[in-house]
């Protein structure tokens, strides 16, 4: 090797080096609401293969390519995450801006690369978001003769002939499962169904999102909610609680009265509770008690009025395509 292409290639190896995820997400199995099937197929492909070499022995052999496909916000590139954190793996993060190059020919020897790199450090899995902007229909009327060059490199080396891929995993996120090139689509041993959450998928994210914020709800009430956000996806329920996480400090901020508590704080209250005093937030922190105005516990009521002004994101059509993708090629999440 000329040391002209020595210092190509290693040009390219520094720039894929950024994809290496060097510190665990910290998303256990746990965190992933639902998705039993899902977890378990990975936990198969991932974990198994690993710590149980001795499981896969003749033709018995580890999943090598799998494809999570579903509507925005429901947890494929979550369920990445915990892939990252559980396995005991080398976890390489790629989307196609990490791919594609403007220069000739440089894109192919970027996914060749990542390969490469991906079975000199095995066990490793090459996690690519939003592949179908990378590997979409070939013969498409705008495609062209780099993204032509990219789907067949990303063909041979998910085909791994020559290399003992058993090693690496490919995993794949992808909002549009149809658009991708059907070749392609056939190297995913596994094509899995990431659908919107079901009932006790949403009460458990309620809990996760809500964390250990202080709060009144009760189990009733996450219940509850979750009935009442039948149709929102794991990422609407995110932004629910967030903007609900701000409603304690709306109402500090438009407070009159405030009482001082036993331990020395000072939380807003009616104007008829015991040991109301009329004041402000900006008077408070004026004498020189801003870190003693603490907001109050989030209320159920919060919630209410948190989802009377919000919407899902997902229309009943987008969930159609992809019912109709599960049934042709792919299976149930």
């Amino acid at each position: 090797m000329s040391n002209y292409v020595r210092c190509f290639v290693c040009k390219l190896r520094a720039g894929l080096n950024s994809a290496i995820v060097r510190e665990k997400p910290n998303v256990k199995w746990s965190d992933v609401a639902g998705l039993e099937s899902a977890k378990q197929a990975l936990q198969e492909a991932v974990i198994l293969p690993v710590k149980f070499p001795q499981f896969f022995t003749g033709k018995r052999r580890p999943w090598r390519a799998f494809l999570l496909y579903g509507p925005p916000g429901t947890g494929k590139s979550y369920l990445a995450k915990a892939v990252a954190t559980e396995a005991d793996s080398t976890f390489f993060s790629v989307s196609s801006s990490d791919l594609v190059s403007k220069w000739m020919g440089e894109s192919e020897k970027l996914v060749s690369n990542l390969f490469q790199m991906a079975r000199e450090s095995a066990p490793s899995i090459i996690f690519i978001d939003e592949i179908d902007s990378l590997s979409g229909q070939r013969g498409e009327g705008n495609e062209s003769e780099a993204s032509r060059r990219i789907k067949t490199e990303i063909l041979v080396q998910m085909q791994g002939v020559g290399h003992n891929d058993d090693k690496v995993l490919v995993l794949a996120a992808t909002n549009t499962p149809y658009s991708l090139d059907q070749a392609i689509r056939r190297r995913f041993d596994k094509r899995i169904y990431i659908p919107l959450p079901d009932l006790k998928a949403r009460q458990h994210m309620f809990k996760v999102h809500l964390g250990d914020n202080p709060n009144n709800l009760t189990e009733s009430d996450f219940e509850a909610l979750a009935c009442k956000t039948e149709g929102f996806s794991g990422s609407d329920i995110a932004v629910c609680v967030k903007d609900v996480l701000y409603e304690p400090v709306r109402k500090t901020q438009d407070a009159m009265f405030f009482v001082n508590t036993n331990d020395g704080l000072w939380v807003p209250c009616g104007p008829k509770q015991p040991g109301a005093v009329q004041t402000t937030m900006q008077e408070l922190a004026a004498k020189g008690l801003a870190a003693k105005i603490s907001p109050p516990p989030i209320m159920r009521a919060d919630f209410d009025k948190v989802l009377a002004r919000q919407r899902p994101t997902v229309s009943k059509s987008d969930l159609e395509v992809h019912e109709r993708f599960t049934k042709e090629f792919g299976e149930e999440g």
